[in-house]
């Protein structure tokens, strides 16, 4: 018996798709006039900077996008100036080196309608050793090293909200309360969602501190959390706080009355009325 022939899927919107493939390849960069891009004055006696944190970052935003050095930044960046039609000043390299270190980063992003829904986790990054491939067929020549991306995300933007990197020795529900002091003070929060890995009593009260409902699963062992702070009492233990008998409890054995025996070794297996080497020792 022949199979029936797969049915024919008919695309009727090539000129769509083609139209959204080119656009993938499209360059547009925007510079918004109002933008801060000399450093203002901030009174100290010390040389100001020239240049703002805006400036610094679009220029390092550019580098990363395109996997540039520091000199071809600045490069692409006159040249983007030029033909924007704006005599700006371009930051030179060392300027860039040097003020990559301690920026702090503005995330852009839109502001939800609502209550924001936050959605946290921490995927992790390899940043340094061999492959898995490399490893598993000629082993690790040096340990590799990796990092942890904390991330807060707006559920219905798909935004990031907050971010924050550290080691692999850290554990995400400590990052929690660093994720949250990210969001602004008078955005309110609608919920939390995260996972079990963040089920613990500082999440909970960072959580409560902004006034917003967490979504986080129990632990596998854990107990449910009664509101946001304490635990529900255990059902094993008395709420007057006597603690009752575990059902698994050994009875206390009778003392076994002393039996003279030729070796002290077969004492015991005498006297309770089985062989010394049996199966049931």
């Amino acid at each position: 018996m022949s199979k029936p022939a797969p049915p024919a899927y008919r695309t009727t919107t090539w000129r769509a798709d083609n139209a959204a493939l080119k656009q993938r390849g499209s360059l547009l960069v925007w510079f918004d006039l109002g933008t801060a891009w000399l450093a203002a004055s901030r009174g100290r006696r010390r040389r100001p900077a020239a240049f703002s944190d805006a400036s610094i970052q679009t220029c390092l935003t550019l580098k990363a996008l395109f996997g540039l050095a520091l000199r071809q930044t600045e490069g692409l960046v006159a040249s983007l100036l030029t033909l924007a039609g704006l005599d700006w000043p371009v930051p030179d390299f060392s300027t860039l080196c040097g003020r990559q270190k301690g920026l702090s980063v503005q995330i852009p992003y839109r502001p939800s309608t609502g209550a924001l829904h936050l959605l946290i986790d921490s995927p992790g990054i390899k940043v340094m050793g061999e492959g898995e491939w490399s490893t598993r067929k000629h082993g690790a020549s040096r340990p590799r090293q990796w990092r942890k991306v904390h991330l807060g995300s707006d559920a219905k933007t798909l935004e990031v909200r907050a971010i924050e990197v550290t080691g692999s020795r850290v554990g995400d529900g400590p990052m929690l309360p660093e994720l949250l002091a990210q969001i602004p003070s008078d955005e309110v929060i609608g919920q939390v969602t995260a996972d079990g890995a963040y089920d613990t009593r500082p999440c909970y009260a960072a959580i409560a501190a902004r006034q917003a409902c967490a979504v986080i699963p129990t632990r596998r062992n854990g107990q449910p959390w009664q509101g946001h702070h304490a635990r529900r009492p255990s059902p094993q233990r008395d709420p007057a706080g006597d603690a009752p008998p575990r059902p698994g409890r050994l009875a206390l054995l009778e003392p076994i009355p002393p039996t003279k025996s030729r070796r002290g070794q077969d004492a015991v297996p005498q006297a309770l009325g089985r062989a010394p080497h049996g199966p049931h020792l």
